[in-house]
C-alpha cells in the first residue's frame, strides 16, 4: 500500500514496486487513477474503512503529509491523521510501515512542519510495525515545484531575491533515490532510520546560481532581508495564486535543516540532472494548491 501513489515521491514508489513485480494498492486524495494501482479514499473520519482498504497487504508505504497550512488542512491535522493511519495499519495486520520524513526533525521545533514529522515518527516506533523511517531533504525531478518555480521565477522576473546571505546549504536528493531507498528499506526487517540525502551540497545562493545559468535566467539575483523576500514572494503568490514560499519553509532553509551530518546515500547528483533537464526547467509554473489543496 503506497499512500499517493499518483503524486510526486509516492509515483516513483508505485513504479518501482510494479516493476519487482508487486501488486500496489494506494490511499489517496486524487481523482486521476492508473489502472495498474487499486485506489482508495483515505477515510481519516472512518477509520474502520481504512482498516479494510489496509486488509491484505504487507507493507505501507507512507508519504502522506502536507506542505503548509491551508484550510482546513494544517501540520497538526497532518499528525492526526498519520496516528489513525497508523493504528489502522496495526488492526489490519500489515508488518512493516516505511515513512517519508524530512531530515532534522524535532519534537522542540518551532517549526510545525518538522515538529509535527518528529511526532509522526515517535507514533511509528511506538506502534507494534516494523519501521523503516527515511528522511530526504529536498527532493528534485520532473514534478519538483521548488527547483522549477526557481526556474520559472528566474526566466520570467528582474529580480530575484535570496533571504539574508544566501550561506546557508542545501543537500537536493533525487527523486528517484529516494525511491530506491524506500524500496529497499521496505523489504528489510530491522527497524532502521537513514537520511536519504544526495552526493552534493550547495549554499543557496550557489544554488540559486547554478539553476539561473542553466535555464538562462534574466532576473538579477540580489540579496534581502528575509521579511522582504517573503513579502515579494507572496505578491508574485497572488499574480500566480499560489504560496511560493511560506516564513517556515525560509526560517527551516536559514537554519540548516535541510542538509545532513550523514554520508550521502543518493547517487544522481543534481548537476547532472540539471544539465539534462535545464531547457525545460521552468517553462511553467507549478501551482502547490491546485496540484495538492483544490482537487
Amino acid at each position: 500500500m503506497v499512500t499517493g501513489a499518483f503524486g510526486n515521491i509516492g509515483q516513483y514508489i508505485a513504479e518501482r514496486l510494479l516493476r519487482e513485480g508487486k501488486e500496489v494498492r494506494t490511499l489517496t486524495r486524487s481523482s486521476v487513477y492508473r489502472y495498474e494501482v487499486k485506489a482508495f479514499p483515505f477515510n481519516f473520519d472512518n477509520p474502520s474503512r481504512l482498516v479494510e482498504s489496509l486488509q491484505g497487504a504487507t507493507t505501507l508505504y507512507n508519504t502522506y503529509w502536507v506542505r503548509f497550512p491551508y484550510g482546513q488542512s494544517t501540520h497538526e491535522k497532518a499528525v492526526e491523521n498519520s496516528l489513525v493511519l497508523i493504528k489502522a495499519a496495526e488492526e489490519a495486520g500489515l508488518r512493516r510501515i516505511v515513512y517519508i520524513s524530512i531530515t532534522n526533525p524535532s519534537e522542540e521545533s518551532p517549526l510545525s512542519y518538522f515538529k509535527g514529522k518528529a511526532l509522526v515518527e515517535k507514533a511509528i516506533t511506538q506502534s507494534r510495525l516494523s519501521y523503516a523511517i527515511v528522511r530526504p531533504t529536498v527532493v528534485f525531478g520532473p514534478r519538483s515545484i521548488l527547483f522549477n518555480n526557481i526556474a520559472w521565477l528566474l526566466r520570467r522576473f528582474p529580480i530575484f531575491p535570496i533571504p539574508g546571505s544566501g550561506d546557508y546549504r542545501v543537500q537536493p536528493v533525487s527523486v528517484e533515490d529516494v525511491a530506491e531507498i524506500a524500496v529497499s528499506a521496505g523489504q528489510k526487517e530491522d527497524n532502521i532510520v537513514v537520511d536519504a540525502v544526495g552526493p552534493e551540497i550547495y549554499t543557496y545562493d550557489e544554488l540559486v546560481r547554478l539553476i539561473a545559468g542553466r535555464v538562462h535566467g534574466r532576473a538579477k539575483i540580489i540579496h534581502v532581508r528575509p521579511r522582504l523576500a517573503l513579502f515579494l514572494a507572496k505578491l508574485v503568490g497572488y499574480l500566480v495564486r499560489d504560496v511560493v514560499i511560506t516564513d517556515q519553509e525560509i526560517e527551516g532553509l536559514m537554519a540548516n535543516l535541510l542538509v545532513s551530518q550523514g554520508s550521502p546515500i543518493g547517487q544522481m547528483r543534481f548537476s547532472t540532472w540539471l544539465d539534462h533537464t535545464g531547457e525545460a526547467l521552468g517553462a511553467n509554473y507549478f501551482s502547490e494548491l491546485a496540484i495538492s489543496y483544490r482537487r
